[in-house]
């Protein structure tokens, strides 16, 4: 593994000779920077952008509890239909 200077990110080199296994807390230490390196990746979304995703998202789970309930109707009327209600 080859560390990049300007990042800190540890990357895998093409060719380069195998390096000896990093210790436990090297390892630790090694993850903890790649989580980083990832959390400065993230874009936090803007107020309109989260309020678009937030009625898509809600948009969605009514369609979805729209289908599950039109289903469980179809069933129950399919159910009491061929095995009939007992009086």
């Amino acid at each position: 593994m080859v560390q990049e200077e300007a990042h800190g990110e540890v990357v895998a080199a093409g060719g380069a000779p195998r390096e000896k296994k990093l210790n436990f807390f090297q390892r630790i230490a090694l993850f903890i920077r790649q989580v980083f390196a990832e959390l400065r990746k993230v874009v936090t979304p803007t107020r309109q952008e989260l309020v678009k995703f937030t009625a898509v998202v809600l948009g969605f789970v009514v369609v979805m509890m729209a289908i599950v309930y039109g289903l469980d109707l179809l069933f129950t009327w399919v159910v009491q239909v061929v095995f009939g209600v007992p009086s």
